[in-house]
């Protein structure tokens, strides 16, 4: 789970990047990570009844910025 501010609109995004798709924001943290809760059970019931994986790999990866 990541968690972040929101430059835009304020408040906090939080996401859950081994389940594609699945973020959600709250205007604080402990809101945000919340509501990641929720989204994350239904992401898995939704990937569940389309026999989808639940979770993808992730890979870690450096980009140098010139």
């Amino acid at each position: 789970m990541s968690i972040r501010p929101d430059e835009i609109d304020g408040g906090f995004i939080a996401e859950c990047p081994e389940i594609p798709g699945c973020l959600s924001e709250g205007e604080t943290e402990e809101e945000a990570i919340a509501n990641l809760r929720e989204a994350i059970e239904l992401c898995l019931e939704v990937r569940r009844q389309k026999a989808m994986p639940l979770t993808v790999p992730l890979r870690d990866l450096e980009v140098a910025v010139r």
